[in-house]
Formats: structure tokens, sequence, C-alpha cells
């Protein structure tokens, strides 16, 4: 497979679909085969635009294709991925892995049993500026997360935690690299019977704690990270796609020097500016789509099983497990 282009397909031919097919028909290791909806005239407006087939039926692809990307609404993730890898097709299942934890678990078992590539599509996990904090090397004591939207009008059939905040549970478990100890969250359902807007705090039992916030009803779009270590100081913003980071060891005696001009020169601490004190840096970033990197990553595992896609089923289980805990612990603290 090495020497040959990976067949590929999407399921699903709404707006994610409509990206992946998109990202698959111009990377050279894809031939895009075909797009897969219920609603085949979606499916060929969309197949029409890559010059590949449209089908309605996902079986209709057996013997056609190496690997898929299953972009349709989460309850369908199970059926479908099932499918695919009963019959050694590679998945790739867009965010959340599953609509519970249970089926999630399934798919895992099935794709180890397998042994077939199988990868869920945290595209965050592939901003550049996620790649290049993960550079850094960091061991997090304290996370920050934000992550608020105007309503978007999509995804309707699950709430703001498996929709929005499991991108920043994805990149936070990756970061903290330690079992959960405890989860406390609080929420609230405006627009629809599922929560609109949650916050969340999981303390780890390495002694890292991590406090997220979601909203889907939100006037603006902001979508940031702060991470606190010894090691450094991160302030993130994924949308802009930049961020600044405060190392631990060209600041060490900025508290000393400043003692001592005080001591020496009478200088008055209230006048001192501490940020025009510190060595700040900016990350150094490279501009490329997150959701190009993804499919890159997924399809060098299918030619290569070696190497793992850059979030496996198995990370997109531990993220759908975090966020179950932050669902029972809404349910706790429900408001009336």
């Amino acid at each position: 497979m090495n020497d040959v282009k990976i067949r590929t397909a999407v399921i699903g031919a709404g707006k994610m679909g409509a990206i992946h097919a998109k990202v698959y028909s111009e990377l050279p290791q894809s031939q895009l085969v075909a797009v897969v909806d219920a609603d085949v005239k979606k499916a060929k407006r969309l197949s029409g635009k890559y010059n590949c087939e449209a089908f309605a039926d996902y079986r209709e692809l057996l013997g056609k294709v190496d690997a898929v990307t299953i972009a349709t609404p989460t309850a369908a993730h199970y059926e479908l991925a099932r499918f695919f890898i009963e019959n050694n097709i590679a998945v790739m299942i867009e965010k959340p892995l599953a609509v519970n934890v249970e089926e999630g678990k399934k798919i895992v078992e099935l794709a180890k049993k397998q042994n077939c590539i199988a990868a869920v599509g945290h595209s965050e996990r592939c901003n550049p500026v996620v790649q290049a904090m993960k550079r850094l090397d960091i061991e997090p004591k304290f996370i920050e997360a934000n992550r608020i939207s105007p309503y978007p009008f999509r995804s309707t059939d699950i709430g703001v935690v498996l929709d929005v905040m499991i991108h920043d549970i994805d990149i936070i478990l990756s970061m903290a690299e330690s079992k959960i100890k405890r989860v406390d969250a609080v929420g609230v359902n405006v627009i629809d019977e599922n929560e609109d807007i949650c916050n969340a705090r999981i303390v780890f039992e390495n002694g890292c704690i991590a406090n997220i916030t979601a909203s889907r009803l939100a006037l603006k779009t902001e979508r940031k990270l702060h991470v606190f270590s010894r090691q450094a100081y991160l302030s993130l913003d994924y949308f802009k796609k930049y961020g600044i980071v405060v190392k631990a060891d060209p600041n060490i005696d900025i508290a000393e020097k400043v003692r001592k001009l005080r001591d020496s020169e009478g200088l008055e601490l209230l006048k001192v500016n501490w940020p025009d004190l510190l060595h700040i840096e900016e990350l150094k970033i490279d501009d490329k789509e997150p959701l190009r990197l993804e499919q890159e990553q997924f399809l060098k595992a299918v030619a290569d099983k070696t190497l793992k896609p850059e979030v496996s089923v198995e990370e997109g289980l531990a993220a759908m497990q975090c966020a179950e805990m932050i669902l029972e612990s809404l349910k706790k603290h429900k408001w009336d």
C-alpha cells in the first residue's frame, strides 16, 4: 500500500463530510472513491465536485475502499464503525467516538481484535498551536480552557460537553498523562434538552488540576488555553493560532533583582510594570490546516501499521469516559 494511493471515502455529506472530502481529494496519498449519504442527492452534489461516486448505502463501499471517514450524526457512529472494522477497512470517526462509553468500548475492542487502524477526529489536537505546545514537553500543574461561541445550529443531538468541550478534554488528558481522581461540574440547558453551558473542574492523581468552560450561547467565539507548570507559563489562542510562552529559567531571578533595586536605589515597587520585566517568547507555529494533518497521520498509519494516528480510538474513548464523568456530575448539580 506504500506504493499506491489509499482508496478513501467519506460517510456523511454534511458540513464536516464536505471538509473531509475536500482534504482527501487534495492529499497525494489519497484517491477519493466515493461520498455516502442516506440523502443521495446530497452525496451526488459533493461527489460531482470531486469527481467520485455517490452512494446512499455504505455497504456498497465493500471492495472499493481501504479507509473511510465517518462524519455522520453521533448516533450512527457505532453501527458504521463496526461494519467497516469487521471488514478490515480503516476508520476515522469524527468526534465524539460514540454516543456513549459502552459503544465506544465496543469499537475499541473490535479494532484491537481485528488489528484494524481506527482513529478519532479530534482535529484540535492537530491545531498548529497545540502542536507547537507539544514540542515544549512541559509538565502542567494547572490548566484553564475556555471554548465559547454563538449557537452553531448543528450537533443538536448532543450537548455542549460532547460537542465542544470534548476537544479540550482530549487535549488536557494528553497533557496531564494521569488518571482522573475527581470531577466536579455544573451546567445548564437553555435552547434544547441537552446542556448548552458547562464548567468542569478535573483533579488528576498526579496533582494536576484543569478548569474547563464551554458554551454555545456566547456572543463571540473564543478558544483559549492557559497552562501553568514549573517549566513555563503558556497562553494560547486556538482561534487566532497564536501563543506566548514565559519560561521559568530566563525569568527566575527577576523578583530578586527588583528587590535589590528597591533596597539600593529606592525603587517604588508599585510603579514596576511586571510584564515589562519578563522574558516573553512567541510560540513558533507552523500554520498547517489541522484536518489535513489529521488525515495525513491517519493515512500514514493505514499504510504502515507500526505508526499511530494522531488520536487513537483508545484516546477517543478516554475523552468520552471523562465527558461521561462530567455529565454525571451535571446531574448531581442539576438546576431547578
